[in-house]
C-alpha cells in the first residue's frame, strides 16, 4: 500500500531529523538532498547580536536585551535576529531543523525563532508580529510559543515533555495550518498555525535565556536546515546590497548645492532598512546623514554591565558608508534607555564610572567612524518653574544628576572628547524651539559650559510638533539660532516631525509649512549646519498610538505610510532649490 501525502510529508521529516542526528551531512553538503539547505554554514552570522562564530558554529550568549519603558517602570524583551543573514522564501511547506549542543541539564533555556514578519521598534517600544519561537527549557522540556501580531505577549504557549539535554535536534514543520514538532526524530506534538509565515518569508533569531546565574554560558548551534515539503519551493535569500542608487533631485541632492556644508537627514533603523527595500532605497538616496533610531542607545548595545554588541550599530555605520552619509550618533547619556543594571547603584563615584566607562567604551569603538555625537540628551527639566535650585536642568529620574549635579555634562562631554577627538559634540533637546523659561535655562547653560571650557560644539532642537499648541514661528526659531551663533556654538534641527489629526483642516499642508519654514531658518543662518526628521515614513514613525494593537500609525513624516511623498516632501526640495 503506498503513502499518502499526508503520511509521507511526515514520514520525511521524521527521516531527515533522523539522518542530521546520525551526522551523515558535512559540511558544504546537501542534508539529504537536492533541495535541503545548509544554512548555517553556507551563509553568513557574523553579525548576528548575541552570537559569536567560530568554525561553522555559533555560540548563543545571553544578550539580556529589554527595552525599558520611559517611566522605568518596566520592559519589553528585545531579542536580536540575524538581520545581514539568509532568510527564507517559500511558497508552502517547510521543514527546518536545528541541532542545538549544551541545552537542557539547568543550562538556562535554548531558543529558536522564526519571524514571519520582523518586528517593529517604534522608538523604544516593540511591536511583536507573526512568529514561532521553540526551545529547550532548563528543565529539558521543549516549548513553542506563537504570538500572531495582535498583542506583545504569545498567543500560544505550549510545553511538550522531552527529557532533552546536552546535544537535541528539533525539527519544526509547517505543514497547512498546524506546526509538526520533532526532538531526535520523537515527534512530540503538533500546535495550530494562525498564519505566522502567510507572507512567504522566514527571518532567524537566537536566544539564551541563563537566568540571574552569569556563569552560565548559553548554548551552541552546530546546524541549522531548511527544506520544502510536499514539492513547494523554498529559496534562501542573502541579505540585500547597503548601496542604493541616488538620484540628480533628492533633497541629499539638493542640499549640496547650497553653497556651503549642510546636510539633510533622518532617524534610522536597523529592521525595515534590511527588510524593506523600498525603504532602504529612498533611506540611501534622499539623505546625507542619519541619525540612529535605538541602536545606539545605551539598552541596546550596552544591555548587562562590561557587555557590549555593536552589531546592530555596526550595520546601520556600514550603510552610511556605502552611501556616503554622514552618521550623527545618538546617544551617549541620557535618563531614559537605560539597561535596568545602569540604575541599581547609589555610590556617585561608581555611577560617575559607570558613564565614563560607557563613554570610553561607546565613542572609542566608533572613532573616527561617526561625524557627530549627541553626547547628552534632554538635561532640561520638565518642571514648569525654574527656581528650585537646579537652574532647570533635570533632576528627576536621572541618575547622572543626582550622582554629580550638573558637573556630569562637563564630564561626558570631555570624556567623549577624548574618545574621539575629532567627532563634533552635541547637546540635544525638546521644546527649547520656543520662547520662555525652557529655552532661557538651557541658553543660561550653554553660557557657563563654555566659560568652563567644556568640548560643546552645537545643540540639536528637536522640533517635535506633537500638537498645535507645540509648533513655533519659524523666526522665534531663528532668534535661538542667532543667540547661539554669538556664543560660538552651532545649530541643528535634529529629530523634528509634526503629526497633525484626522479632522485637523488642511493638516497636511500645515505639516509642510512647519518642516519647510524650519529648514528655511537653518539655511538661511549660517551656524545651522543640518536639517533631520526623526524617521521619514509614518510607516514605521515613533508617533504610532500604541496604546492598541497592533499600533495606529500616525500622519506626521515626509513620507506616508505606503511610501509615497507628502506635500512635505516637495515643500522640503523647493526650500533646498531657493537657498541663498
Amino acid at each position: 500500500m503506498g503513502l499518502g501525502g499526508g503520511a509521507w510529508r511526515r514520514l520525511s521529516a521524521v527521516l531527515l531529523v533522523m539522518a542530521v542526528a546520525a551526522g551523515c551531512t558535512g559540511q558544504g553538503e546537501s542534508a539529504g538532498g537536492g533541495n535541503d539547505e545548509d544554512l548555517l554554514r553556507n551563509h553568513d552570522w557574523t553579525q548576528m547580536p548575541g552570537t559569536t562564530a567560530r568554525n561553522g558554529i555559533l555560540r548563543v550568549s545571553a544578550s539580556d536585551r529589554h527595552i525599558v519603558e520611559q517611566d522605568s517602570s518596566g520592559d519589553q524583551p528585545n531579542p536580536p535576529l540575524n538581520l545581514a543573514g539568509p532568510h527564507l522564501r517559500s511558497d508552502g511547506d517547510f521543514t527546518v531543523t536545528a541541532r542545538m549542543s549544551g541545552v537542557g541539564d539547568d543550562a538556562g533555556d535554548s531558543w529558536l525563532r522564526l519571524y514571519g514578519r520582523v518586528p517593529v521598534i517604534y522608538d523604544e517600544w516593540r511591536q511583536e508580529r507573526p512568529s514561532l519561537r521553540v526551545g529547550v527549557r532548563a528543565d529539558g522540556r521543549v516549548r513553542v510559543q506563537i504570538w500572531d501580531g495582535e498583542d506583545d505577549e504569545p498567543a500560544t504557549s505550549k510545553d511538550f515533555e522531552c527529557g532533552c539535554s546536552g546535544t537535541v535536534t528539533l525539527a519544526v514543520s509547517s505543514i497547512g495550518d498546524t506546526f509538526r514538532v520533532n526532538a531526535d526524530g520523537r515527534q512530540l506534538g503538533t500546535v495550530q498555525d494562525p498564519g505566522v509565515f502567510a507572507e512567504g518569508t522566514v527571518w532567524f533569531g537566537l536566544e539564551a535565556d541563563t537566568g540571574e546565574d552569569e556563569r552560565r554560558e548559553g548554548w551552541h548551534l552546530t546546524q541549522l536546515i531548511a527544506r520544502p515539503e510536499s514539492g513547494d519551493s523554498l529559496r534562501v535569500i542573502k541579505a540585500p546590497q547597503l548601496r542604493q542608487e541616488q538620484s540628480d533631485d533628492s533633497l541629499r541632492a539638493r542640499a549640496a548645492d547650497v553653497g556651503r556644508p549642510f546636510d539633510v537627514g533622518t532617524a534610522l533603523a536597523e529592521n525595515p532598512l534590511l527588510t524593506d527595500s523600498r525603504y532602504r532605497a529612498l533611506a540611501g538616496s534622499q539623505f546625507s546623514i542619519l541619525t540612529p533610531e535605538n541602536a545606539f542607545k545605551p539598552q541596546f548595545l550596552h544591555p548587562r554591565r562590561g557587555v557590549y554588541d555593536f552589531r546592530d550599530a555596526d550595520l546601520l555605520v556600514r550603510f552610511a558608508r556605502a552611501n556616503d552619509m554622514k552618521v550623527h550618533a545618538h546617544t551617549l547619556v541620557w535618563h531614559e534607555a537605560l539597561p535596568n543594571w545602569m540604575r541599581e547603584n547609589d555610590d556617585p563615584e561608581e555611577v560617575r564610572r559607570t558613564m565614563l566607562r560607557h563613554i570610553a567604551t561607546v565613542a572609542g569603538h566608533f572613532k573616527g567612524k561617526v561625524a557627530e555625537w549627541d553626547v547628552v540628551n534632554e538635561p532640561m527639566s520638565d518642571e514648569k518653574s525654574y527656581t528650585n535650585g537646579n537652574l532647570g536642568l533635570r533632576s528627576e529620574q536621572s541618575p547622572w544628576y543626582e550622582a554629580m549635579g550638573e558637573e556630569y555634562i562637563d564630564e561626558a562631554f570631555r570624556a567623549a572628547h577624548r574618545a574621539d577627538p575629532k567627532a563634533q559634540l552635541f547637546l540635544n533637546e525638546y521644546g527649547v524651539e520656543e520662547e520662555g523659561e525652557r529655552w532661557d535655562a538651557l541658553y543660561d547653560l550653554i553660557k557657563r559650559l563654555k566659560e568652563r571650557g567644556v568640548p560643546i560644539d552645537g545643540v540639536g532642537f528637536q522640533n517635535h510638533e506633537y500638537t498645535p499648541g507645540d509648533r513655533t514661528a519659524p523666526e522665534t526659531f531663528r532668534s535661538h539660532v542667532q543667540d547661539l551663533a554669538e556664543l560660538g556654538i552651532e545649530a541643528r534641527v535634529s529629530e523634528m516631525d509634526v503629526p497633525i489629526g484626522e479632522d485637523e483642516k488642511d493638516g497636511r499642508q500645515t505639516q509642510a509649512d512647519e518642516m519647510a519654514g524650519k529648514l528655511r531658518v537653518c539655511l538661511e543662518e549660517p551656524n545651522c549646519t543640518s536639517f533631520s526628521t526623526w524617521g521619514f515614513t509614518d510607516r514605521y514613525g515613533s508617533t504610532a498610538d500604541t496604546k492598541i494593537y497592533p499600533p495606529r500609525t500616525a500622519d506626521s513624516l515626509p513620507w506616508d505610510t505606503d511610501l509615497r511623498p507628502k506635500r512635505a516632501y516637495e515643500r522640503l526640495l523647493e526650500a533646498l532649490r531657493a537657498a541663498p
